[in-house]
């Protein structure tokens, strides 16, 4: 059996399609079983509700008297794109206030504005004969405006993935805050209602096709930024009208420690054409996995810790090593729900028909990295290769007469296995001389929790270690934990004296 979308549609007009969410389709298939499904059941309802940071809209001002030519822009102090001819502008969600910093943002300026709020404009020009205004201040609303099209350059991930980290310290991440030594579990996405996991060939999914974009009717535009479906990673580009969006599906927000962020509504209906989609919509959360990557590593190639699935996640505890982890969620599956429950109410009255893509996506592409012309300086590149270091059962004189004859600030301490196990300053010295008979040995006055660095670690990732711990040298390690070098402010002065760029 097969189905048209002809066909589809004209059960819509006619009031007689039977539409159904994505998150009731796994229990249809199995009552009914494929066949069964494929004759009952006309569209299914995805939907999602998640931080899509690469978001923002076009906006029209119309032309001032006298005009003016707009070349740098601000609304309510967030700076916006001023490239677009005389009074256009993109803004972005992420992009942060000049005085609110991370408190206020792109994404709240679009939700103040959906909410019916008014929002300062605020521009600047040098002038020109055919626009003579150098400046201009006003207050706008959103029905203002001749134009607000949302336009997402990258929305509907395809799946996330989820994060932990096995660090000691706090990470504030786009994941939310991770705590030390896996003490949580972040993940996002709609699992079963997410709209590219209900077709993950993007058969049905592509140019052209209607969609829910934060209460309004949208459009796909096409393939997303960052679009890597052959890894499981597919995203989509796509618009709608701002003017016509709720602030129940359109909601700003702030992550400790990364910045703003917008959270959107976005659902897709899927007409059910022929078993294959019945197959793809009769997933549940138990049959989609993802990665759980530990954060903790300062690289694009972070690793896995294990694989969950979304059925796992949604359940609020994950094992690792043994142990329960607790899990949240940053995306709101009851609000997912939503998405795909008003939709499924719109198509069943008739509001919205189906379309196919008019042009497809590519479902087998994968993302490759940025290119470097040019690589960064490496830890290698600018440490000292001759370490002065000291033994944990010296005496603290000696550690006093090393830093002295080696003109360092930072003895590392060395244990009998030749590994490091701590780190003396001359501060450590200072106290103990000041302090004398309290005690002997540098094992007695060393630092234990020693925050080190790889050969092979980017200076920038370095540097921030430096900057966190409020320290001034970091060891250099190998994977023995075996001291070879020693990275300290002086060496960084080696980048910006100019060395490394000559």
């Amino acid at each position: 059996m097969h189905k048209s979308i002809d066909q589809i549609n004209e059960r819509i007009r006619d009031g007689n399609a039977r539409v159904v969410t994505a998150e009731e389709m796994p229990a249809i298939v199995r009552e009914l079983g494929e066949e069964g499904a494929l004759e009952e059941v006309d569209v299914v309802t995805t939907g999602t509700f998640g931080a899509m940071c690469s978001s923002g809209a076009f906006l029209n001002f119309g032309h001032s008297e006298p005009p003016i030519r707009m070349e740098r822009i601000w609304l309510n102090d967030v700076e916006a794109y001023g490239g677009l001819a005389a009074v256009d502008t993109y803004i972005g969600a992420t992009q942060q206030s000049d005085t609110l910093e991370e408190k206020y943002g792109g994404a709240h300026v679009l939700e103040d504005l959906v909410s019916g709020k008014s929002v300062e404009l605020r521009a600047t020009s040098r002038g020109t004969d055919c626009y003579p205004r150098r400046t201009i201040t006003t207050e706008l609303l959103l029905e203002n405006l001749n134009q607000a099209i949302m336009c997402n350059p990258r929305n509907a991930y395809q799946r996330y993935n989820a994060a932990t980290n096995t660090t000691d310290r706090l990470l504030h991440t786009y994941m939310g805050t991770l705590l030390p030594n896996t003490g949580n579990i972040t993940y996002s996405g709609a699992g079963v209602l997410n709209p590219i996991s209900n077709d993950p060939e993007l058969r049905l999914i592509g140019s052209g096709v209607p969609i829910f974009l934060c209460g309004a009717q949208g459009m796909v535009i096409g393939e997303g930024t960052q679009h890597s479906p052959g890894g499981g990673f597919g995203t989509l580009m796509v618009t709608g009208n701002l003017k016509d969006m709720s602030p129940e599906y359109l909601r700003a927000a702030t992550m400790t420690g990364y910045g703003v962020t917008l959270y959107v509504g976005l659902g897709v209906p899927l007409p059910v054409l022929d078993l294959d989609v019945v197959r793809a919509t009769a997933r549940g959360d138990e049959d989609i996995s993802v990665d759980l990557i530990d954060y903790g590593v300062p690289s694009r190639n972070r690793p896995p810790v294990r694989s969950v699935t979304y059925a796992e996640l949604r359940s609020g505890m994950v094992e690792i090593n043994g142990e329960q982890v607790r899990t949240s969620s940053l995306s709101s599956f009851r609000r997912a729900r939503r998405v795909a429950g008003e939709l499924k109410s719109w198509i069943g009255r008739g509001g919205m028909q189906l379309a196919l893509p008019t042009r497809p996506i590519d479902a087998t592409k994968k993302v490759h990295p940025m290119h470097e012309s040019k690589k960064g300086p490496r830890v290698m590149d600018i440490m000292d290769r001759q370490v002065v270091s000291v033994g944990e059962s010296e005496e603290i004189r000696t550690a006093a007469q090393k830093l002295l004859k080696g003109e360092t600030n930072h003895l590392p301490v060395i244990g009998n296995d030749g590994r490091l196990v701590g780190i003396v300053t001359t501060f450590d010295v200072s106290k103990a001389v000041a302090n004398p008979g309290k005690a002997c040995t540098v094992s007695d006055i060393m630092k234990k929790k020693v925050i080190t660095t790889t050969t092979d670690e980017a200076v920038d990732i370095a540097v921030r270690k430096l900057e966190q711990n409020n320290i001034s040298a970091l060891p250099v390690v190998d994977r023995e934990r075996h001291v070879i070098g020693m990275l300290t402010a002086i060496n960084l002065g080696k980048l910006f004296g100019g060395r490394w760029l000559k």
